[in-house]
């Protein structure tokens, strides 16, 4: 699994034998600039779930429901998550947190809208925690964890993302729960991985969460690639006689 907020990286990465895709609220560092998940909003995120779901075929796309669109009331939720699959065409959301948001995913499932959780480290929650380079689940806050995930699994979850915890929390999760387990950060032993694609290949700058690997040296790439055009420009050199009418 990786993010994909366009359809020409979506058709990429399905070609490429990634099965499910995740519009996610992390277009608000990736693909708007801001410092972290919180002002993204629905608006902000459909345009992007409708290019992911334009340029693939097979893969699997879930949409972020964004911060605060699915805490107010049944219904604001139920509102959010229909428009993410009516208007954008995603097969799936996500949503971040355990008990305390079971009531939305439950209401959302027998509204018909596959639901996947996601327990750990939680962006939208950044301002509350203090900030996103922790780990969660040490000690005594790992059965709490895992409880919230059960609560989840329970409520009609097809599916967890698990952030930042422990590797043996995470192992701990795949062997409880009978869903998949989705991991960023949480060990091998779970069921999937997830990355945000432009750390994947590099693109964003250092420094790097922990668990990420880069493929690539995109940033490199592009930064090379962008001078070299702008020497051709400057040079005369392009646009030569073979590139002109």
């Amino acid at each position: 699994m990786l993010t994909s907020y366009d359809a020409l990286t979506a058709g990429i990465f399905e070609r490429s034998g990634v099965v499910a895709l995740l519009v996610g609220d992390s277009a608000g560092m990736v693909i708007y600039g801001h410092d972290t998940t919180v002002p993204v909003t629905p608006d902000m995120l459909l345009p992007l779930v409708q290019g992911v779901v334009r340029g693939t075929s097979r893969a699997l796309v879930v949409a972020d429901l964004p911060f605060a669109s699915y805490h107010q009331g049944l219904d604001k939720a139920m509102t959010t998550a229909a428009r993410f699959m009516q208007e954008g065409g995603a097969h799936a959301v996500k949503l971040e947190g355990g008990r305390a948001v079971v009531p939305q995913v439950q209401r959302l499932v027998e509204g018909g809208v596959p639901v996947m959780g996601h327990v750990g480290l939680m962006p939208q929650s950044v301002h509350v925690i203090g900030g996103m380079r922790q780990v969660k689940g040490r000690g005594d806050e790992g059965d709490t964890l895992l409880e919230d995930a059960r609560a989840l699994e329970d409520a009609g979850a097809f599916a967890i993302v698990a952030e930042a915890i422990p590797s043996g929390l995470g192992e701990r999760l795949a062997d409880a729960l009978t869903v998949p387990v989705v991991g960023i950060g949480a060990g091998p032993k779970v069921d999937a991985q997830i990355l945000v694609w432009q750390d994947m290949a590099g693109l964003t700058p250092d420094p790097a969460p922990r668990f990420v690997r880069r493929y690539a040296d995109l940033r490199g790439t592009l930064d090379a690639a962008t001078r070299s055009y702008v020497q051709d420009v400057l040079s005369g050199n392009y646009p030569a006689e073979s590139e002109t009418y």
